[in-house]
């Protein structure tokens, strides 16, 4: 079976991306599924796996044609632009912000020449980034504004939990005001057009209402009126199976049943926030996470890119204790849908 070749962002060289990286090319799994390569500084790379006698040895590459793929060896596409006497693990800088900056913009330039099948990337630290010069909000934007894409949204995907989001990186003040039928009836396409790449067969889909109780026939506003039932009453015009708007506290836990293959959320924490009650678990006793696991998929790029859905974790980066788990994952939902493709 043909082994996808996917690339590996290492995230911010200050945080737990090159560690979750390096680990999660030691998962059986991983190997078996595809051909990995990491974007990043080596040197990087070759620290944290000294540090935390992590199995791998290290091989340079300026070219993908030059990967090995070989157990025991992790391939990195060098691009030497870490200064490690600048960068503190846990701390915001400059530097880390440039250098996971340009293993972003490297992996998506490798993804549109066709050198990879899929991308997958580490968590970045925003302040970093912007300290850097690159004014973006986050990975979906810089994807979105490298690839020329106008028609994108983020969807989260953890077991039964499919979330796509009508608005992410803005207020909340803006976010209501984002709140449009034509941009609802783009989301759920494109949610439609994922289960089917993640070889769902339930394409029934919920649509959480902006207010309390979805606006309480516009008691509580009347965004939930004029907005989303009419995009729902047209979706299911132009044939997807749809309900909404459904009150938020309802949709969401029908959701976790698997009672809807996926469901729209109108902004970023009213999707996030059940979504991770979901996938992080937390262990009060040893203070720190059991398992941190979702994936995040951006819809409509013309190249893939998953990402795990957990940030830089700035407070245990060296420390040797990050779960791979959602790179893991990551890298099957790359996979999944680079063959699906």
């Amino acid at each position: 079976m043909y082994k996808p070749i996917i690339g590996i962002t290492m995230g911010d060289p200050a945080s737990i991306g090159p560690e979750i990286a390096l680990k999660a090319l030691l998962d059986s799994r991983v190997q078996d599924i595809c051909s990995p390569i990491l974007v990043g500084d080596a040197a990087v790379f070759e620290q944290i796996a000294e540090q935390l006698q992590i199995p791998l040895t290290i091989h340079r590459i300026d070219k993908v044609a030059d990967a090995q793929f070989s157990s025991g060896t992790a391939d990195v596409f060098d691009l030497k632009n870490t200064d490690l006497s600048k960068v503190t693990f846990g701390e915001i800088s400059a530097e880390a912000g440039a250098a996971s900056f340009e293993s972003v913009t490297k992996v998506i330039e490798l993804a549109l020449a066709g050198s990879i099948d899929a991308t997958v990337t580490g968590p970045i630290n925003k302040k970093s980034i912007n300290e850097a010069g690159h004014h973006f909000a986050g990975h979906t934007e810089i994807y979105a504004h490298y690839t020329g894409t106008k028609k994108y949204a983020m969807l989260l995907v953890e077991d039964n939990m499919k979330v796509i989001h009508v608005s992410t990186h803005v207020s909340l003040r803006q976010a209501c005001d984002l709140v449009k039928k034509e941009r609802i009836l783009e989301v759920v396409d494109l949610l439609q057009q994922g289960l089917i790449s993640l070889g769902e067969s339930n394409l029934k889909i919920g649509i959480a209402g902006l207010n309390p109780h979805a606006g309480d026939s516009g008691l509580f506003g009347t965004e939930d009126d004029e907005e989303i039932l009419p995009a729902v009453l047209e979706a299911r015009e132009r044939g997807f199976d749809v309900d909404g708007p459904v009150p938020a506290d309802t949709l969401f836990s029908k959701a976790a049943t698997g009672h809807y293959g996926g469901i729209v959320a109108m902004y970023h924490d009213q999707g996030h926030i059940p979504f991770k009650l979901t996938g992080f678990k937390w262990n009060a006793e040893k203070k720190q996470m059991d398992s941190v696991k979702g994936v995040n998929i951006t819809m409509g790029l013309p190249i893939i890119r998953t990402s795990v859905d957990h940030g830089t974790a700035f407070e245990i980066a060296g420390k040797g204790v990050a779960s791979p788990d959602a790179m893991i994952l990551a890298i099957e939902s790359a996979v999944q849908l680079a063959l699906n493709k």
